[in-house]
C-alpha cells in the first residue's frame, strides 16, 4: 500500500503487505519490519467461541439499543450485599466462583421503573399483535407513542394494559389510514371486543387525540383481495359503486360502513360469476350474516341503479337474492 493512495504504507517498501498485531495495535511492514502504525483499533469482536460452548448465547455486553420512549434509559452499576455469616469463600462453589463470595456481586444491569416495565410489556404486546396480521412499522411507532401518552397521563387507572394497547393499536391504524375492524383486533388481542371499544373511546378523550371517519373505501380492496374472486377487479369496482351510490343515496342512514361494504360485496358477487355466501364474505368483514342481509335488503330495490355503466352480469339484476 502506496502513500501516495493516502492509505498507511511502509515508505521504503510501498508495495508490501502490511501485518497487524491486534494485541499491541500496531501494523508493521511484511518486508522490514518497520512499524508503520500504531493504535490501531480492533473492530472485530471481543470474544471466541469454542466447540465446546453453548452456541445460543449472546456474549455481547452492549446491550440493545435505547428506547426514547422509555424514562429511565440509563445504565448504573449496583453492587449487591454481602453474604453474612461467613469470612471467605468456604467450599469448592465459592472459590470457583469468587465474584459471588463475601466481597459482594456486582451487577452492571439496567434499572427500570415500575412504569417503564409496563411500557416495554405493552410495546411487546403491541408488536406482537402486529406482526400476526402484517401491520408497518409506522403504525407500531404510533401505538407505543400513544400508550406512553396515555400511561403517563395516568388517565385509565383501572384499565388492562393489554385492552389499552390493543385500542391503541386501534387507533394507529386508524390514523395512518390503513383501519382494521375491531373484531380484527380482537383476534390477535387477549381481551375482549367490548373492553378494547370502551378504552378506544376513553383514549380519544383523555389524549385529545382524533381519528378520521371510516368508510366503505377504507375495506372494499382489502376484502375483495382476501376472498381471491376469479374477477376480482370487475367486483371491486362493482362493490366500490354499489356502496358509494347507497350512502350518497342515503339508502343504508344509520348502517356501519362495514356492513354495508360486505353487503356491497355480496351483491356484486351474486350479480358476478364467482358468488360467495353471506357466510364466507362475514368472515372476512367481521360482521354478522345478518348484519349483511339488513344492509343488503336496504339496497336490493334500488339494485338497478346502483351498479355502475358497464358491468357484465352474469346474473341478471332480477335474479338476485331478495332474502
Amino acid at each position: 500500500m502506496s502513500q501516495s493512495s493516502g492509505m498507511v504504507g511502509c515508505p521504503q517498501h510501498p508495495d508490501a503487505l502490511l501485518i497487524e498485531d491486534h494485541r499491541a495495535g500496531d501494523q508493521i511492514c511484511s518486508e522490514c519490519g518497520l512499524v508503520v502504525g500504531d493504535r490501531v483499533i480492533d473492530v472485530g469482536s471481543e470474544w471466541r467461541t469454542f466447540n465446546n460452548e453453548k452456541a445460543n448465547g449472546d456474549p455481547s455486553r452492549v446491550g440493545g439499543p435505547e428506547n426514547p420512549l422509555l424514562n429511565g434509559s440509563d445504565l448504573s452499576t449496583m453492587i449487591g450485599p454481602a453474604i453474612s455469616g461467613s469470612s471467605g469463600p468456604t467450599n469448592e462453589r465459592d472459590q470457583a466462583q469468587p465474584s459471588q463470595s463475601i466481597n459482594g456481586r456486582y451487577h452492571n444491569r439496567r434499572v427500570l421503573s415500575s412504569s417503564d416495565r409496563a411500557l416495554i410489556a405493552a410495546f411487546k404486546e403491541i408488536s406482537l399483535m402486529s406482526e400476526k396480521i402484517n401491520l408497518s412499522k409506522a403504525i407500531v411507532d404510533r401505538a407505543n407513542f400513544l400508550f406512553k401518552q396515555v400511561n403517563d397521563g395516568k388517565n385509565l387507572k383501572g384499565r388492562s394494559n393489554d385492552a389499552i394497547a390493543s385500542a391503541c393499536l386501534y387507533i394507529a391504524c386508524r390514523q395512518e389510514g390503513v383501519p382494521r375492524t375491531f373484531k380484527e383486533i380482537c383476534a390477535v388481542s387477549k381481551v375482549s371486543k367490548k373492553e378494547i371499544g370502551r378504552c378506544f373511546k376513553l383514549i380519544l378523550n383523555a389524549v385529545q387525540t382524533s381519528v378520521e371517519l371510516i368508510t366503505t373505501g377504507d375495506f372494499m380492496s382489502r376484502f375483495c383481495r382476501l376472498h381471491q374472486y376469479a374477477d376480482a377487479l370487475q367486483v371491486l369496482k362493482a362493490a366500490t359503486c354499489i356502496a358509494k351510490r347507497a350512502v350518497d343515496g342515503d339508502l343504508v342512514a344509520g348502517r356501519s360502513p362495514i356492513s354495508v361494504a360486505a353487503a356491497a360485496i355480496y351483491m356484486a358477487s351474486q350479480a358476478s360469476a364467482d358468488k360467495k355466501t353471506q357466510k364466507e364474505i362475514g368472515d372476512i368483514a367481521g360482521v354478522a350474516e345478518v348484519t349483511i342481509r339488513q344492509s343488503y335488503k336496504l339496497m336490493y330495490p334500488r339494485a338497478q341503479d346502483l351498479f355502475p355503466e358497464g358491468f357484465e352480469f352474469f346474473t341478471p339484476v332480477e335474479l338476485l337474492p331478495q332474502l
